[in-house]
């Protein structure tokens, strides 16, 4: 079976489970559970059911995979692979308060349409709700998953931290922004493949390599949407080409390119910003090879990944779907 195959298999139960978690709400409350249902994808604007755009639910799917590649029973892992989305999405609802992004899967966003006090609130609740979720898991699992959670939430907001800061300095080195993706976006996917070990076995060492492996699988999941965000089909991602550089962030190209083009930073810094500079800009980007250097940064990632589940010495077909979801991380379109 391949990861499609088995993300069929998994995702409309972890669905089931997180629908049951994020309940409908009643009286005056069912706004509060109908912006947070929204988020998800359940509803419409007018909270009304709906379907929707509910994300790519990597990281349910990297838990549940990871349980059973090591000879877990992969639905005693669903609690844990419901509290991994919940998590991600609460740190997306308030990654667009802080970014201002208007729009979050081809819909207006949360605080976009219902300001940004309520959509604090939606963020802080489904963080909790992880946390109820995992309520649900064995009680020999419950306190280390736990454990893994909070650090890896602990992370994301040190991260979200770094990159926040970033955004108001001129120049920020390589090795700084590997450290705030480490933590942004590399922690939780760290964390996913580490809790489905956790319900899968008691060896630590094992344990380990897969944490590692999500790590380094997370680490090359943000440096191909450094790529997109400079080279993705709009058609395809729905976002404009080198829509990174209009919102003038400081993605891994960019950098690489700015060490080696000094007038790309004082470009970047300038007050006038339209099209013209973006084109400019773009344009010396390209001329200095970032898009091959990030390309190869994002194969080292996952060359790093493969090596890790191949030190498992294990062929199954969670073992071979983890393979191919690693393939599709690092190769992906959108």
């Amino acid at each position: 079976m391949s990861w499609k195959d088995k993300a069929a298999v998994y995702l409309p139960e972890v669905e089931k489970f997180l629908q049951e978690i994020v309940k409908e709400g009643e009286g005056e409350l069912s706004r509060h559970y109908g912006m947070m249902r929204y988020h998800m994808g359940w509803a419409d604007e007018n909270l009304r059911p709906a379907v929707a755009s509910t994300g790519k639910r990597l990281r349910p799917l990297l838990c549940l995979l990871s349980c059973e590649a090591l000879g877990g029973e992969w639905r005693e892992a669903i609690p844990a692979a419901a509290a991994l989305e919940l998590v991600h999405n609460f740190s997306l609802v308030h990654d667009d308060i802080q970014d201002r992004s208007p729009f979050r899967r081809h819909r207006p966003t949360v605080w976009k349409l219902w300001g940004e006090a309520l959509a604090i609130n939606v963020g802080d609740a489904l963080l909790i709700l992880a946390c109820k979720a995992l309520g649900e898991l064995p009680l020999s699992k419950f306190k280390e998953c736990c454990q893994i959670l909070n650090e890896a939430c602990l992370m994301l907001t040190e991260g979200q931290f770094l990159d926040l800061t970033f955004e108001k300095r001129e120049k920020v080195s390589l090795e700084e922004y590997m450290e705030m993706i480490k933590r942004k976006t590399a922690a939780l996917m760290a964390a996913s493949a580490q809790m489905g070990a956790v319900i899968a076995t008691e060896e630590r060492g094992v344990i380990e390599r897969l944490r590692r492996f999500g790590e380094s699988l997370g680490m090359a999941f943000q440096v191909q949407d450094d790529i997109l965000g400079l080279w993705g089909d709009e058609a395809v991602t729905g976002k404009p080409v080198a829509d990174d550089l209009r919102q003038r962030k400081k993605t891994l190209p960019i950098i690489y390119a700015m060490e080696r083009e000094p007038f790309l930073q004082s470009l970047l810094a300038g007050a006038e910003w339209g099209e013209k500079e973006v084109t400019e800009a773009l344009e010396i980007i390209n001329r200095c090879g970032a898009r091959e250097f990030t390309e190869n940064q994002a194969l080292s990632f996952y060359r790093k990944a493969l090596e890790e589940l191949e030190s498992l010495g294990l062929d199954s077909e969670a073992v071979q779907a983890l393979k191919e979801l690693a393939s599709f991380i690092v190769g992906r379109e959108y």
